[in-house]
């Protein structure tokens, strides 16, 4: 099925520094272009993936002019994937249940564009749950099915059920215009905790390592301050004694009860954010030692290879961010051989 596969095309939109594509490639996939607005993103995205086309911001990419670079005719391209940006949609930027008026919101039609210019047969989003309830997403459906006649499926997903040592739920979004009723994948029978991803990492000292050691020396540094009350914690801030706790944390007690939170050895991780690094963003102490995760921890908790490449000019935060917004690519392949069995 493999080998068959190679010949399946994809293209990933809002590909940030790749997890969506290194996942489709594991499935058998062949990314031909990426399109991503940030600079660092492309950047790692080119270490990672040298043979395909990188383009810039959505919002200026002529589809047709891509489809003619690419030497492809109408209905060639298998597979549009993109992960359109989820600030807009996230539950902290929602109010009384709304969906938060972010401009970002809108980049989901950009999608749309790339849909007429290519007829793709398969269509890939992800993104987070509550664009579910978004009317927007009901309105790409409806343009799609009315002009093209693609069927649907969508729902959420939970990552740790996709091999990806993390509890990490997103919105999958599936279509399809092969007269073919897309089906999401089916669970991973397999647990990946904590410690099997992270507890005895081995990083060679040779050649195509280098990212490695640099990312495992990539962590977030604290005051004085700050650092006791991490080796006070043996699970959350409730070990903390009256003097440290913080005064938030003492007017809202039962609110964001993992910040300052201890990752466990036998469980998942919590969701990899772009504050992953620093325990006043959530659960991310590492489990035994008094420190926040450093980004190759970060890394293999978002089930990248531990191979994967970033710049080494880059600084904590901005590794940081496209770690934590990344699509774990285990996850990514289960949904691309979901979609090769549309495909066969």
């Amino acid at each position: 099925m493999k080998n068959k596969s190679k010949r399946h095309l994809a293209i990933d939109l809002f590909s940030g520094c790749g997890g969506l594509s290194q996942g489709l490639e594991d499935a058998g996939f062949k990314v031909l272009a990426c399109c991503e607005i940030r600079q660092e993103a492309r950047d790692t995205y080119k270490l990672n993936h040298p043979n395909t086309l990188l383009l810039d911001d959505i919002r200026k990419v002529n589809p047709l002019e891509v489809k003619k670079k690419l030497g492809l005719r109408r209905g060639r391209l298998d597979l549009l994937a993109g992960c359109p940006p989820c600030q807009g949609f996230s539950s902290i930027r929602t109010h009384n249940g709304e969906i938060a008026n972010d401009p970002r919101n809108e980049l989901i039609f950009q999608m749309e564009r790339f849909v007429e210019a290519f007829h793709p047969k398969c269509i890939l989003i992800e993104n987070v749950p509550r664009l579910l309830k978004d009317s927007r997403l009901a309105l790409f459906k409806q343009h799609l099915a009315e002009r093209w006649g693609y069927e649907f499926v969508d729902g959420v997903l939970d990552a740790k059920d996709f091999n990806v040592p993390q509890r990490r739920k997103r919105m999958i979004l599936i279509g399809c215009r092969l007269k073919k009723r897309p089906v999401l994948p089916q669970k991973s029978p397999l647990r990946i905790t904590v410690a099997d991803a992270i507890k005895n990492i081995e990083i060679p000292s040779g050649k195509g390592w280098e990212s490695a050691r640099h990312l495992a020396g990539l962590r977030q540094h604290f005051s004085s301050v700050v650092q006791a009350r991490i080796e006070h914690i043996k699970e959350n801030r409730s070990d903390l004694p009256e003097a440290m706790a913080l005064g938030c944390h003492k007017r809202y007690p039962q609110g964001f009860r993992d910040v300052y939170g201890r990752m466990a050895w036998d469980d998942v991780a919590p969701t990899i954010t772009r504050g992953c690094g620093n325990p006043s963003k959530g659960r991310f102490i590492h489990p035994s030692e008094n420190r926040g995760i450093n980004m190759l921890e970060a890394l293999i908790l978002q089930g990248f290879p531990k191979t994967y490449r970033f710049p080494h000019e880059l600084g904590f935060g901005k590794v940081a961010s496209m770690i934590g917004e990344a699509f774990p690519p285990p996850m990514a392949k289960a949904q691309g051989e979901a979609i090769l069995k549309l495909l066969f």
